[in-house]
């Protein structure tokens, strides 16, 4: 089997939903959101402010920190493409289980205890609950609630988000990796 071509200088390699992406030629400044909308048809991520500031654009980076894989929430609407360069991608398309459809238990969790209402911020707040139930076993309701400090719900408020995560933390196997 041959191996594949090293890409050209400049092109950005990720890994997405297991398998490694390659962007060549892209613009530097174009974001990650952009790039994930308009390419790759994920509209699962929103755009809200465009700025960093509202969480609906939050996908999850994860690379090697030493020994392990960290994973870290990030602002796609903010973030460029070059800096995916060597690193995993999820969006919330990637977090269904693809053999049963069930849903990560994340978002189970927040159906379950009806933390969403018009559903336009809920893609955010689950990726930011995702990096944490990667990277901390039984949250405390302040280790959510800084999970959630960069997401904004204008429906729901936080309350039935932040009881549904501590029930589903309650019953959760420890993930990986992460520590108490």
């Amino acid at each position: 089997m041959a191996r594949p071509k090293r890409p050209a200088s400049g092109a950005v390699r990720y890994v997405l939903d297991g398998e490694l992406r390659t962007v060549e030629g892209g613009d530097p400044t174009r974001t990650v959101l952009q790039h994930l909308r308009e390419d790759l048809g994920r509209t699962g991520t929103k755009e809200g402010c465009a700025e960093g500031d509202c969480g609906a654009c939050t996908v999850v980076l994860a690379e090697l920190d030493g020994n392990r894989v960290r994973y870290r929430s990030i602002n796609s609407c903010i973030q460029f493409l070059p800096t995916l360069d060597g690193r995993a991608l999820f969006t919330v398309e990637s977090l269904k289980d693809r053999a049963t459809g069930a849903l990560h238990p994340v978002q189970q969790a927040l159906a379950d205890g009806h933390g969403s209402q018009c559903g336009f911020c809920t893609p955010g707040f689950v990726m930011s609950l995702f990096a944490l139930y990667k990277t901390r076993a039984a949250p405390d309701r302040a280790a959510i609630t800084d999970a959630l400090a960069g997401n904004l719900c204008r429906c729901t408020g936080y309350n039935n988000i932040v009881k549904a995560v501590q029930q589903a933390a309650a019953t959760l196997s420890q993930p990986a990796g992460a520590t108490k």
